[in-house]
């Protein structure tokens, strides 16, 4: 049941405050445009918070239950919606803080107090006396059909998120459920902590300079401004963070040290220490299945898919084949070019997973004569995310006002205001691009508040952006990557999703979306990024401010199939190591190393080439709320690239009658409708393969 609480936290209090001290006791916070107050707020709040949150909710829970009155649509399901506002307050404020400014303190006791939500949330969806109020009304509806649109979306989900929650099964069995989702609570904390203390435990100290050869500039400076924060003046260093780990494999000499970073990554939360996740998720795997059959379904995969665009595993699993096989010979023939770059060279070596970024920079300069860092040199952050920014002016009309005296969760975030093209509030947007020790890897978009109340008194949402892209150092700006470029554009797409809502209920505003559905607003907008109209706009040199020459723009695209069959294969075993470990038919744990291996070697993938994620750090199924979903990025890829098409037809990809119903028709109605509803309606017709074939060199 998404409206109630996304259980990915709690907090302990490590010492007393009293309420009328604590921010969260306060009914309207006396902020701009009612933010969070950061300032104000400590670890010493959340507890107290959270507890009077579940005693409110529960006396809410109640207050439905004693109406005298029959079940109505009004002081049922309404009610129901409007219920446990105190709870999520604190709760999406903390999940926020725990996903950027995450202490030791606030992991480890988020993972002892996970239960407790959990359990609280089991005591409504199981609530019989709730749940024939909420039954009646449903079956009201079936009679009379007296609900439509929003009204009509709100009952559905709600009843179905208490079938699907457990409402029909005997007491007995709820019983088991609460036991099951409470563990599993607990050990998705369990995971998500040993993933993000292993990968921050990881150190590569170099104090030899002969050792950085081949480093561009920017990469040996960050290295040496880290080095130098951590206490070693005299050194270099690099982590697993993506801005650290990728340039080291695409341009360190030394294939060694290439190697050990390489296998340090692959390794992480599988190093048997108080960090090994290995038997983390062969419990989370077993509990996942015991649940689904509880429910009624034979595995945990059939269990989630069927609330899925894609409604079943079988729908997934041929999906994934259709593009399995075109990228395997794509693929072969990317490792036979790169052998030859190592025969050319004398290497006198196999290729090796720690070798692939290294020789495909090499084959790229010398296929394409593209110089990947040469790129950067046009791509400085503050400039790409005011690309996007443009183009969502050009697309939609938005206007983006830095706003300094506002509260912030951290110093190096930004906030905007965002604006309407007829001068109306929209949003508050937050930014925060910089890797720390506090935030978790990866990339996401959130929200501190959801928008609700369209159209009468719509609620202002505040949404956040959270990346790790490389840092500017000894004076330089902030010179970021092609595929950092391409997650500024994809997570702005998810905010503007929140940004543009337009829906009555909170539970199903923005990104409330049906998984595989919630990835196309993202994707859609990488499809800009690198087109020359485009390019030109955003993609100006650090030093002169040049734009981004003709010639430039031109190896870009002709290289832009260059490496997409190791894309799509790392990202597709991920894909089916997920529904490896989700359609399983026993409740026996695994042993996760040879499940893995086995799940690998089922689908012949090559030893040069590891899945995206492995088992023992793949955060998005574990806890992530992508389980049996990590297809979705793929499959929310052939509706984008087919979208993009539609805007390309016009002769125009900024062509405003176009966005105007991508606007309206997806980004603006939430879960309202069928995701395929809504997007035949944008489109006139149901998406084909055609345009990611093409994107990724497969056809």
């Amino acid at each position: 049941m998404k409206k109630i609480i996304v259980l990915v936290c709690a907090i302990f209090m490590m010492y007393s405050c009293t309420n009328n001290q604590n921010p969260f006791f306060e009914e309207v916070w006396n902020t701009p445009y009612g933010v969070p107050p950061f300032d104000k707020i400590t670890e010493a709040h959340f507890k107290p918070a959270f507890e009077e949150g579940m005693k409110r909710h529960n006396q809410e829970i109640q207050a439905i239950i004693n109406n005298p009155e029959a079940p109505t649509f009004e002081n049922t399901i309404v009610a129901f919606e409007n219920t446990g506002r105190f709870l999520e307050r604190v709760n999406i404020v903390f999940s926020g803080l725990s996903g950027s400014e995450r202490t030791a303190t606030m992991g480890k006791l988020e993972q002892e107090l996970s239960p407790v939500l959990s359990k609280h949330v089991d005591e409504i969806n199981t609530n019989t006396a709730l749940f024939a109020r909420i039954k009646t009304v449903y079956e009201q509806q079936k009679q009379n059909a007296s609900l439509q649109g929003e009204d009509l979306a709100l009952l559905n989900e709600t009843f179905k998120g208490f079938v699907r929650g457990g409402a029909n099964l005997s007491d007995a069995d709820k019983q088991t459920l609460k036991t099951i989702n409470a563990r599993l609570a607990e050990l998705s904390s369990q995971y998500r902590n040993n993933a993000m203390n292993d990968n921050n435990a990881y150190r590569l100290v170099i104090k030899d300079a002969a050792e950085l050869s081949g480093l561009p500039d920017n990469t040996v400076a960050e290295a040496k401004a880290l080095a130098t924060r951590n206490n070693e003046p005299d050194a270099w260093m690099f982590t697993l963070d993506n801005p650290c780990r990728i340039p080291f494999l695409t341009y360190s000499d030394n294939r060694a040290l290439r190697e050990q970073m390489y296998k340090a990554y692959l390794n992480k939360g599988n190093n048997d220490n108080a960090n090994d996740n290995k038997k983390v998720a062969a419990q989370m795997a077993s509990l996942q299945h015991q649940k689904a059959v509880l429910l009624g379904y034979e595995t945990a995969a059939d269990f989630i898919l069927a609330n899925r665009m894609a409604k079943d595993t079988k729908t997934v699993m041929d999906f994934l084949d259709k593009l399995w096989k075109p990228t395997q010979k794509v693929v072969a023939n990317e490792i036979k070019t790169l052998q030859a770059m190592i025969d050319a060279e004398q290497g006198g070596f196999k290729l090796a997973g720690w070798d692939w970024w290294y020789y495909t920079e090499k084959v790229r300069k010398s296929h394409y004569a593209l110089d990947e860092s040469e790129v950067s040199q046009y791509l400085v952050l503050e400039n790409v995310t005011a690309g996007a920014f443009e183009l969502a002016h050009r697309l939609y009309g938005l206007t983006f006002e830095t706003l300094n005296d506002i509260p912030k969760f951290n110093a190096e975030a930004h906030a905007y205001l965002v604006k309407d093209e007829n001068g109306e509030d929209l949003a508050i947007f937050y930014t925060d691009y910089f890797p720390r020790a506090t935030k978790r890897g990866g990339a996401w978009m959130t929200s501190y508040r959801k928008e609700e109340g369209y159209p009468g008194q719509r609620v202002l949402p505040v949404i956040i952006n959270i990346c790790n892209l490389t840092r500017g150092v000894d004076g330089k700006p902030s010179l970021i990557t092609m595929d950092e470029a391409e997650t500024v554009f994809h997570e702005f797409g998810h905010a503007l999703h929140g940004i543009l809502s337009k829906c009555k209920y909170r539970s199903i505003a923005g990104t409330s979306v049906k998984r595989d559905f919630v990835e196309l607003p993202s994707q859609v907008m990488e499809n800009w990024v690198f087109r020359p109209e485009m390019l030109q706009l955003y993609a100006k040199h650090y030093e002169t401010g040049a734009v981004i020459p003709d010639a430039l723009i031109a190896k870009i695209n002709k290289a832009s199939k260059f490496n997409q069959g190791f894309k799509t294969m790392e990202y597709l075993a991920a894909s089916y190591l997920d529904l490896a470990w989700f359609t399983l038919k026993t409740d026996e744990e695994q042993n996760t190393s040879e499940f893995e291996a086995a799940a690998m070697a089922k689908i012949q993938l090559p030893s040069e080439i590891a899945p995206r994620y492995r088992s023992t750090y793949f955060t998005h199924v574990f806890g992530g709320g992508y389980t049996a979903g990590y297809y979705c990025y793929i499959w929310a890829e052939v509706l984008d690239s087919d979208a993009f098409q539609t805007f390309v037809k016009t002769g125009n990809v900024f062509d405003t009658a176009t966005a105007k119903r991508f606007r309206t028709e997806i980004l603006e109605r939430g879960n309202s409708d069928e995701p395929m509803t809504l997007y035949k309606n944008f489109k006139g017709a149901e998406p084909t393969t055609d345009a990611i074939l093409e994107k990724r060199g497969l056809k």
